[in-house]
C-alpha cells in the first residue's frame, strides 16, 4: 500500500510538472508572439480590394475593372438563410464560442486520423477571419496559435455579426468572386438578397474547395455539397427536413458570367481604364472600389456596334469568302460536338458552328445535338460555290470553296424547327470604326474603334491615323468663307498643272484629277462641295494659301502633323476619326470647339464625389482630393461660317455624293472621303443633335476594291446607326443665325438675279458678302477670273 501511495505522488509531481512547464511555455510563447501579432486596426477600418465599376450615362454597368471581384454587402442584406447555410456548413456553434472551438478542433483531429489525411478542418469563421485578413496562409504552427490568440481577440472587441460581414465579404468562392455578393451574380446573374434556399446551400458548400465543387465545372460534385450543407442545416435546426427536401429538388439555372459588354462597349471603356489609371494610379483604379459615370449611350452604342459589323459583312460579301480558320477533321468533329460550350439557341444569337453538307436546301450545319440549316436564299452571294473535303487555300485567302468541318459564324434566324434556320456570317477581313459626338458637350455617345474588341484591342478611332480624302474638304471650304469667298463663288473646273519637288527631293509635276475625270468649268463653291470637286478645292486652296489653311485647320481640332502643301486640299494628311469628328462638331455647335469627353463623375466607394463636370456636385467647394472638370469651350469660327458649311454639306445629303442620307427623312449634313487607289472610305455627317463618322479601310493598307467609295463602303454604316440612334430624337432642323442673308443668285455666273429667273436659287451668305452685281450685266472674263467671278 506505501509504494501505491508513493507511485501516486510521484505521478502527481509529475504531472503537476508537466502541467507548470506546459503553462509556462505556453506562457512564454504567448508573450514572445504577442509582440509580433499584427494590429487589430485593419480589421475596424476594413477596406479590402472592391471592383472599379463603370456605368454608362443611364447608370447601366458597362464594365468592370478589379483584381478581386468583390462587391461590400452589409449583413442586414443578407438573406438569413445564406448566414445560417454558412454557419452550418463552417462553424456550427458560432454564435456559442469564443472564437476557438475545442470540441470541433478535436472532432476534426479524430477524423483525420481515421482517415491517413487532413480531411476535416477545425478552424472556426472567426479563425478564417484571421487568417485570411491578418495573417499569411503557410501551414505551421506558429501561425496556429497566432490565429487562436487573434479569433479570441476578434471575438472581445467585434460583434457575430461584425464578424459575419468581415467573413462573407472576404471569402473566396470562386471564378474571381470574392465575397457573396460577387459569387451571387458569377453564378446565379442574381442580387444577394432574391438568392433561394437552395441557392444559398450551394454557395455556402463552395469555401472548402471552390474549385473541386465549381458549379460551371462539376455541377453534381457542387449538388453533392449542397446536400451536405443542407443536411447540417437541419440537423442545426435552422430549416425542417420538408425544406430541405424542397430544396434539394428545385432546379438550379447556373448562369455563366456575362460578359457581352465588352464585346459592345470595349473600345470606349479601355479609354475610359486608361484616364482613371492615368488620373488615380494602377492601385485606386483596380482595388479601391471606384463608381465612374460617363457619357455612352449604351442604346447608341449598340446601334453603333451593330452598325460597324454588318457593314463590315456586307462589304466582305461583295468581295468574296474568306477560307475559314479552322477545320475539324471527319475523325474529331463527333468529340469536338461534344464538347462545345452551347449557348442558347436563340434569335439573332451569332454562333460558331460546323460545316456537314450541302444540297438543293442549302448548307447543313451542327452546333452541338442541334441540326441546322443555312437556306439557300441566303447563300446566293457565294454563288457559284462547292463543299469539298479538303481545303487548298490558305486561312484568309477568298474562295468558293467550304470544307468539310469548317468552323464558320452563323446568325440564328428560327430557332424553334428542326433543323434550326441560320444565315451565314461572312468574318470580314477589312475594318471599321465609328464614332458619335453630341456636338454642345463633347460627349462621346458611341465609340466603335473595329470589328470586334476581343480579337484586337487597337482602337482605330483614337490611334488609327488614316487619309482623310475628301472628307477633309468641308475645313478647307471654311477657310475659304473666312477668306472672302462665298457659296456663290465661281471657280473654273479645268486643267492645271503643277511643279512640286517629292519627299526624295526630284521636282515633278502634279496635276490633279476628279474622281470622274472630267471638268466642268465654272463651279461655285457649293457645287464644288456638293459634287465633291477636286480640281476646284486645289485651286481653292492655293487661293487662300496653305499656311493660313494650316492654322485653320489646328483652331478646328486637327492635332496630327498636316502636309504644307496643295496635296492637303486631297486629304493627303494622316488623322483620326476622333480628330475630324471634333473638327465637324464646330459647324455643328455654331463656331465652337469642345473636346470631346467620356467622364462625366467619378465617386470613390464611399460615394464621395472625386470628379465632376458639373459645379453642382460641390455645393460647399471643392474640398481636398476633389476636382471639377471643366469643359474646354472655345469659340473659333463665326455662327454664319459654321452655319454656311452645315447648309452647303446639306447640299451634298439633298443631291451629291451623301444622297444616300437621304434615306433618314430628316436634315443632315455630311460629307464623303475616299482618298487615292480607294484606301480609306468615310463617312463624316451630323443631325442637329449628333456628330458622327464612319471609317472603313484595311489595318495593312490596300485598296478597297473597285467602287468602294466613302458612299459606298462607309455610308451604310453612318445611315444604319442613325436611323437606330435617332429614332426617338424629333426631326430638327439646323438653327439659322439671325444675321444670314438670302439671296437670288443665277447658277452659271453666281451673281445676283431676279427670283423668278429659270436658272435662280436661293444662296445663303453671311451679311454683307452677296454679290453687289447681277448676271443680266455680265460681260466678258478677263484672266484675273480663272480662279473667281464675281
Amino acid at each position: 500500500m506505501f509504494w501505491v501511495k508513493k507511485i501516486f505522488w510521484w505521478l502527481f509531481y509529475l504531472t503537476a510538472a508537466g502541467t507548470l512547464v506546459g503553462l509556462t511555455a505556453l506562457l512564454t510563447a504567448y508573450v514572445l508572439v504577442l509582440e509580433t501579432l499584427p494590429q487589430m486596426d485593419r480589421l475596424e477600418d476594413y477596406q479590402p480590394p472592391v471592383i472599379t465599376r463603370i456605368y454608362s450615362n443611364d447608370g447601366t454597368p458597362i464594365a468592370e475593372f478589379y483584381r478581386e471581384r468583390r462587391i461590400i454587402v452589409p449583413v442586414s442584406q443578407m438573406p438569413q438563410a445564406l448566414i445560417e447555410a454558412f454557419v452550418s456548413a463552417e462553424d456550427a456553434n458560432f454564435f456559442e464560442h469564443q472564437g476557438v472551438d475545442l470540441v470541433s478542433i478535436g472532432r476534426a483531429a479524430l477524423r483525420n486520423l481515421q482517415a491517413g489525411g487532413i480531411v476535416q478542418g477545425g478552424s472556426t469563421i472567426t479563425q478564417q477571419v484571421a487568417k485570411s485578413l491578418l495573417l499569411t496562409p503557410e501551414r505551421k504552427f506558429s501561425r496556429k496559435f497566432k490565429e487562436a490568440i487573434l479569433a479570441w481577440r476578434i471575438e472581445q472587441r467585434f460583434s457575430k455579426t461584425e464578424i459575419l460581414h468581415l467573413y462573407l465579404n472576404q471569402i473566396y468562392l470562386g471564378h474571381g468572386a470574392y465575397g457573396v455578393q460577387a459569387a451571387a451574380e458569377n453564378y446565379f446573374a442574381k442580387d444577394i438578397k432574391d438568392l433561394s434556399l437552395a441557392e444559398c446551400a450551394l454557395l455556402a458548400g463552395l469555401p472548402q474547395a471552390p474549385s473541386r465543387y465549381s458549379p460551371y465545372h462539376n455541377l453534381t460534385g457542387a449538388r453533392e455539397r449542397q446536400r451536405y450543407v443542407l443536411q447540417r442545416m437541419v440537423n442545426e435546426g435552422f430549416i425542417t427536413s420538408e425544406q430541405a427536401d424542397q430544396a434539394r429538388n428545385e432546379e438550379l439555372t447556373i448562369h455563366a458570367r456575362n460578359q457581352n459588354f465588352l464585346k459592345e462597349t470595349g473600345y470606349f471603356t479601355e479609354q475610359v481604364r486608361r484616364y482613371l489609371e492615368q488620373t488615380y494610379g494602377s492601385d485606386q483604379l483596380y482595388t479601391a472600389g471606384l463608381q465612374v459615370y460617363t457619357s455612352l449611350d449604351l442604346a447608341k452604342q449598340q446601334a453603333a456596334h451593330q452598325a460597324v459589323r454588318a457593314n463590315l459583312r456586307e462589304y466582305q460579301r461583295r468581295h468574296g469568302f474568306p477560307m475559314p480558320s479552322r477545320i475539324i477533321r471527319p475523325t474529331e468533329q463527333e468529340d469536338f460536338l461534344s464538347h462545345q460550350a452551347l449557348q442558347a439557341l436563340q434569335p439573332q444569337a451569332e454562333l460558331e458552328v460546323l460545316v456537314t453538307d450541302r444540297d438543293q436546301q442549302g448548307l447543313h450545319i451542327r452546333y452541338g445535338a442541334a441540326q441546322g440549316l443555312i437556306p439557300q436564299d441566303r447563300i446566293k452571294w457565294l454563288e457559284p460555290f462547292q463543299l469539298v473535303d479538303n481545303a487548298t487555300e490558305t486561312p484568309g485567302e477568298i474562295t468558293r470553296k467550304i470544307p468539310r468541318g469548317a468552323l464558320v459564324r452563323i446568325r440564328v434566324i428560327q430557332q424553334d424547327r428542326q433543323p434550326f434556320l441560320a444565315d451565314l456570317l461572312p468574318e470580314p477581313q477589312a475594318q471599321g470604326a465609328l464614332v458619335a459626338l453630341e456636338p454642345d458637350t463633347g460627349f462621346v455617345l458611341a465609340m466603335v474603334g473595329g470589328y470586334d474588341f476581343t480579337d484586337s484591342q487597337f482602337n482605330r478611332v483614337t490611334q488609327a491615323k488614316r487619309l482623310p480624302g475628301s472628307a477633309i474638304k468641308p475645313l478647307i471650304y471654311a477657310a475659304a468663307l473666312d477668306r472672302g469667298f462665298t457659296a456663290a463663288s465661281v471657280v473654273i473646273d479645268s486643267p492645271v498643272i503643277y511643279n512640286r519637288t517629292s519627299s526624295d527631293g526630284r521636282r515633278e509635276r502634279w496635276q490633279p484629277k476628279n474622281y470622274n475625270n472630267r471638268f466642268a468649268g465654272p463651279t461655285s463653291l457649293r457645287q464644288a462641295l456638293t459634287q465633291s470637286n477636286n480640281v476646284v478645292t486645289v485651286k481653292l486652296l492655293e487661293e487662300i494659301g496653305v499656311g493660313y489653311t494650316l492654322t485653320y485647320l489646328k483652331k478646328l481640332g486637327i492635332k496630327s502633323p498636316l502636309n504644307r502643301d496643295l496635296t492637303l486640299a486631297l486629304g493627303s494628311s494622316a488623322l483620326t476619326p476622333l480628330e475630324l469628328a471634333t473638327a465637324y462638331t464646330v459647324f455643328a455647335n455654331g463656331g465652337i470647339r469642345i473636346e470631346p469627353s467620356y467622364i462625366q463623375r467619378v465617386l470613390d466607394r464611399e460615394g464621395r464625389i472625386l470628379e465632376s463636370i458639373d459645379p453642382a456636385d460641390f455645393p460647399s467647394g471643392l474640398l481636398a482630393n476633389q476636382r471639377l472638370v471643366k469643359p474646354r469651350r472655345q469659340r473659333v469660327i463665326s455662327e454664319e461660317t459654321a452655319y454656311l458649311i452645315t447648309n452647303m454639306l446639306e447640299s451634298v445629303v439633298e443631291e451629291g455624293t451623301g444622297i444616300r442620307a437621304r434615306s433618314l427623312k430628316r436634315p443632315s449634313a455630311g460629307k464623303t472621303g475616299t482618298t487615292n487607289q480607294l484606301k480609306d472610305a468615310w463617312y463624316v455627317g451630323y443631325i442637329p443633335q449628333m456628330v458622327a463618322v464612319s471609317w472603313v479601310g484595311y489595318d495593312k493598307e490596300k485598296p478597297l476594291g473597285p467602287q468602294e467609295t466613302g458612299a459606298k463602303a462607309a455610308a451604310p454604316a453612318w445611315i444604319n446607326f442613325m436611323a437606330e440612334a435617332c429614332k426617338s430624337w424629333p426631326i430638327e432642323e439646323f438653327k439659322i443665325p439671325d444675321r444670314i442673308e438670302f439671296h437670288p443668285i443665277d447658277r452659271t455666273s453666281g451673281l445676283l438675279t431676279a427670283e423668278d429667273q429659270p436658272n435662280s436659287f436661293i444662296e445663303v451668305f453671311a451679311p454683307g458678302t452677296a454679290p453687289q452685281r447681277y448676271a443680266s450685266d455680265n460681260r466678258q472674263p478677263q484672266a484675273k477670273d480663272f480662279f473667281r467671278w464675281e
